[in-house]
């Protein structure tokens, strides 16, 4: 029975989807003089239109749709009527055809996107519930993803809210028999709906154990997530992590074997050294921050932005034509430095952490002052040679007000 209903609102789906691109079209230019290539998108709808009757009267809820058709219909038809003419009324009365056509369109896919989102956020809590197949998890959820990073919208939100959607996402996230691929899909969604309304869902964001989930779970995608959450949330999320003690699990992650763990892991850290308090700033350091960030300055990842001068030599030769610099003197040096952060993502990377706590939003003046002295401090003794402490040094106070 369940699968004869999917089955069934496939068919519908791929007649809706039709009519929405064409009331897109038909709302952008309502036309419908014959040479006018948008008369072609009347054509559609309305041969769409005598389609989609019989599945339009088997569902309640298409019936504002089914009636928005016929009043299309009969707009269209007092259009064409008034095409001959050529008097200031027969002008008029066709500015307002045109008019009330784009509107009755844009009434239409507004319908169908409505139908579209309750048939979405149904299925998609009963395959997370019920499904076993793994792909058609993966699917809905990128669809509602991308559905939700959309914008705001009132009647989407109460769908989420109707089916407790939030819920189904953080549960399938926190459930470690679930494969990493779904589990990292639930939480990019997770993201997004933060995104769609903040004063919604971040409430059940602290509240719950997505966070722990996501740092428990140590992915690069969970990581990523958790990095866009801290931006959303700010102060109050870092709040919570230090709380719960997941600041060392963090900081943990910059010694793990995966390479693009490490780099997730730092912009973690950095976020966390932007929107962080005294007390999660002091969790980081007394984990031995400064020195795996000195290690990994170290690395073959790492080195100095002073580099990047001789790497932009080597990658960008020919940058210029006729003698004339093809970028702006900004945009150049914006792009250079992502190029080069790219290859040496641990690039200056203490200089750079003490940099996001010093413009940040979380410390005091005086907290800062004084975490700088400590980061000097712990500079000096995780350095393996007088030039690299010089080094890291010159960048930290060069890179920084006095």
């Amino acid at each position: 029975m369940e699968e004869a209903r999917r089955q069934e609102n496939k068919q519908v789906l791929k007649v809706l989807e039709a009519l929405k691109r064409a009331s897109q079209d038909l709302k952008n230019k309502p036309s419908c003089r014959k040479e006018d290539s948008n008369s072609s998108a009347i054509k559609a709808l309305l041969e769409l239109e005598t389609e989609a009757d019989n599945i339009l009267s088997k569902d309640p809820n298409l019936s504002s749709l089914s009636n928005y058709l016929s009043n299309l219909k009969n707009l269209v038809n007092n259009l064409e009527k008034s095409q001959g003419g050529h008097s200031i009324r027969s002008f008029l009365r066709r500015r307002v055809s045109n008019h009330e056509i784009s509107r009755v369109a844009e009434s239409i896919e507004t319908e169908i996107q409505a139908w579209i989102d309750r048939e979405s956020v149904e299925n998609l809590v009963k395959v997370l519930q019920k499904s076993v197949d793994e792909d058609e998890k993966v699917k809905l959820l990128a669809q509602f993803e991308n559905r939700v990073l959309q914008g705001f919208n009132r009647d989407l939100q109460d769908l989420v809210l109707k089916w407790k959607v939030f819920n189904a996402l953080e549960s399938v996230l926190c459930n470690s028999k679930s494969s990493k691929r779904i589990r990292e899909k639930s939480a990019f969604a997770i993201g997004a709906l933060v995104q769609f309304n903040k004063d919604v869902f971040v409430g059940e964001v602290l509240m719950g154990p997505t966070v722990r989930a996501l740092i428990s779970m140590a992915s690069v995608g969970s990581i990523q997530v958790l990095c866009s959450l801290i931006r959303s949330i700010k102060s109050p999320l870092v709040d919570e992590i230090e709380s719960n003690g997941e600041i060392p699990k963090i900081i943990s992650l910059l010694s793990v074997e995966e390479p693009s763990i490490r780099v997730m892991a730092m912009d973690c850290v950095l976020e966390i050294g932007y929107f962080g308090r005294k007390e999660a700033i002091e969790a980081m350091l007394e984990e031995g921050l400064v020195k795996k960030l000195v290690e990994l300055q170290r690395s073959e990842l790492g080195g100095d932005l002073i580099d990047m001068g001789r790497f932009e030599e080597k990658e960008n030769r020919g940058v210029c034509v006729g003698g004339v610099e093809i970028e702006s003197r900004g945009k150049k040096e914006e792009s250079r430095e992502r190029k080069f952060l790219e290859s040496r993502p641990f690039a200056s990377c203490v200089a750079r952490f003490w940099i996001q706590m010093e413009v940040g939003e979380g410390l005091r003046q005086r907290e800062k002052r004084a975490f700088k002295q400590e980061i000097l401090s712990s500079v000096r003794e995780a350095c393996v040679s007088d030039s690299e402490a010089a080094t890291i040094l010159a960048e930290v106070l060069w890179g920084s007000s006095p």
